[in-house]
């Protein structure tokens, strides 16, 4: 398992600060793909972020400086590795 997660991402483009389980912030973030009461996806500069939980809600969001913030009860944070366009089924094939 590789645990060089720098290379991934610049240097201290991403940030996530949780206070207690109520209140999220989160920089770096480049877009909200979704969100509900129960889950707010994004993408961030080390991959897409889906955070779950109970009455979220988003109380700041500025895609300019890339902060947001989350009020409620949070469950989880999961990461999805960032995944390149696979190309054609030829390109890939004989690539």
């Amino acid at each position: 398992m590789n645990n060089d997660y720098e290379g991934s991402y610049a240097a201290g483009a991403h940030r996530i600060e949780l206070d207690g389980r109520e209140a999220l912030r989160v920089s770096g973030v480049e877009d909200v793909e979704r969100f509900d009461e129960t889950e707010i996806v994004m993408a961030t500069a080390a991959g897409v972020l889906t955070v779950t939980g109970e009455n979220l809600h988003i109380g700041q969001l500025s895609l300019e400086g890339g902060e947001l913030r989350v009020d409620g009860r949070i469950d989880a944070l999961t990461y999805e590795e960032q995944t390149q366009p696979k190309g054609s089924l030829l390109h890939r094939l004989f690539g």
